[in-house]
């Protein structure tokens, strides 16, 4: 095998480098972790992931957790609601397609993960702030001065890692919509009237060019993300925004809207505010590279995510990635990574080009749900 006697370093403990893991070790493979949150129970913001059945689930077929995420992820329904709150359609989950893509809770996927790895496998607070080559390995930097050796690097470390450039110039873009994140622990109390019209549904709606998106049930509390194309006068700074700066914002962009939506912003203790971006993967990527390095999820491909192709594309890098690299029919490892790197651009382009389509037509003024 390619990788007898050689150490990988995977950059990241998301879905995607964490999957990474598990599929290598199947293989008894050397396999290391590394991770900046300080801890494996720290909480990972945003919404419910769903694993699509030709993607991220053959990529959890593969590591042996199929089972186990159908266990924790939830069939849910999708209500269509008015601006004004009145239901337009339901669509309920059927036992033929109810395992098509259930959502499941970001932090409930990574333990899930987690304990499929053999213990010590990831590194927490381990940022990673650069790589070179030393006597034919890679050293890994990370703050606080710390180091670390591997034959392989796996970078999946998100759309804006800081990594990337050994592998390509290409830079990430804004794609001229924006996203306002919020969430809202036990809804039943401090949105009543709201939580009662999602009905334990994914909940839709959408009015002159605004978009709104909840799941009132991700593990005890509402989550929510409001899209629409990005103002000039944008002022908000990525990452967690102030309430008091938002909440005028949204009382303008949504002055037409019902009370029950009035009503789940006021009681919404903070938000998280950010433009959508992607990374375009029309430049090649360099050849050059002095040691085997390569790029999988949003690291290689940031989208926007308004066709849920993120993950599962990521999911997808992981399952092909790993096959190569371990199938015994590449002469090296180098060749592993390049036919990957080729295969993937295909389905990853299609799959951006495809989310890139979503997000034009969401945020049109004409654009309706239902």
């Amino acid at each position: 095998m390619i990788l007898t006697n050689k150490k990988i370093a995977v950059i990241g403990a998301g879905p995607v480098g964490l999957t990474m893991a598990r599929l290598l070790q199947q293989h008894h493979i050397d396999v290391t972790v590394y991770e900046r949150d300080a801890y494996a129970e720290a909480r990972i913001w945003g919404g419910t992931l769903d694993l699509h059945k030709n993607s991220g689930q053959e990529a959890m077929k593969a590591a042996g957790l199929l089972e186990s995420y159908y266990v924790q992820a939830r069939p849910m329904a999708r209500t269509i609601v008015d601006e004004k709150g009145g239901v337009l359609a339901v669509t309920e989950p059927t036992p033929e397609n109810r395992f098509d893509n259930p959502e499941i809770n970001r932090n409930d996927l990574r333990k899930m993960l987690l304990e499929s790895l053999a213990t010590d496998t990831v590194v927490w607070d381990r940022k990673c702030t650069g790589l070179q080559e030393h006597h034919g390995k890679w050293l890994l930097s990370f703050e606080h001065q710390i180091q670390a050796e591997a034959d392989v690097v796996i970078v999946a470390n998100g759309g804006m890692s800081g990594i990337r450039r050994l592998v390509t110039d290409a830079e990430v873009e804004e794609t001229g919509s924006f996203i306002i994140q919020g969430e809202i622990v036990e809804p039943e109390k401090h949105c009543p009237e709201f939580y009662r019209l999602c009905n334990d549904t994914i909940l839709m709606s959408s009015y002159q060019g605004n978009v709104l998106v909840v799941n009132p049930n991700n593990k005890g509390a509402l989550t929510y993300g409001i899209i629409a194309k990005k103002p000039d006068d944008w002022a908000f700074s990525t990452g967690p925004a102030f309430r008091d700066d938002i909440m005028p914002f949204l009382s303008s962009r949504f002055r037409h809207w019902g009370e029950c939506y009035q009503q789940l912003f006021r009681v919404t203790p903070s938000f998280w505010a950010l433009p959508i971006r992607k990374l375009p993967l029309t430049k090649p990527w360099k050849t050059n590279r002095p040691l085997p390095i390569t790029l999988i999820g949003d690291a290689a491909h940031l989208m926007p995510p308004f066709a849920g192709k993120g993950v599962n594309t990521g999911l997808e890098d992981a399952l092909l990635l790993a096959h190569n690299l371990t199938n015994g029919k590449f002469e090296s490892i180098d060749a592993a990574i390049q036919n990957y790197e080729e295969r993937m651009m295909i389905y990853a382009s299609a799959a951006q080009q495809e989310s890139i389509e979503n997000e034009r037509m969401m945020i049109a003024d004409t654009f309706s749900f239902s």
